[in-house]
């Protein structure tokens, strides 16, 4: 008898001391109104995964290593998005110059238009848009797709 493990990537959290200023940048990088779980734990759930945010009450249950408000610099969050210079220009107009850009859009070598910005507690973030043939075939072989 084989047994099988489906396993999907549902959701990733992100802990934060300021979460109604966390929130609303990822309301604008999503496009998606958040859904409050409780007052200090939301989801903003997508068509490909639920991206979750939290304060640091939420997971004061674990005693070692307890995760970190702003700590992170060893991942990149990355969004699919349908155009990424569209999305650059609305997260500049609303930032200004608060937006920290790392990268303003660029061309990949593997064909993605890429933006690299730091959310508001420093977190890196890939904005990318599949451009080339081969990015688009190489997408559609992946989860998410590309929305219509």
């Amino acid at each position: 008898m084989t047994i099988s493990n489906t396993v999907q990537l549902a959701s990733v959290r992100v802990i934060t001391e300021d979460l109604p200023r966390l929130l609303r940048f990822y309301e604008v990088v999503t496009g998606v109104t958040a859904q409050y779980l409780t007052d200090d734990f939301v989801e903003l759930v997508t068509p490909s995964a639920t991206f979750a945010l939290s304060a640091p009450g939420r997971v004061a249950f674990i005693t070692e290593n307890t995760p970190r408000a702003a700590a992170n610099a060893s991942a990149i969050v990355e969004f699919l998005v349908g155009d990424v210079e569209a999305l650059f220009a609305r997260l500049q107009a609303e930032y200004g110059d608060d937006l920290e850009v790392v990268q303003a859009p660029a061309m990949m070598p593997w064909g993605n238009l890429s933006a690299l910005i730091r959310d508001p507690d420093g977190a890196l973030i890939n904005l990318y848009t599949p451009m080339t043939p081969q990015a688009r075939r190489l997408q559609g072989d992946r989860q998410p797709q590309m929305l219509p």
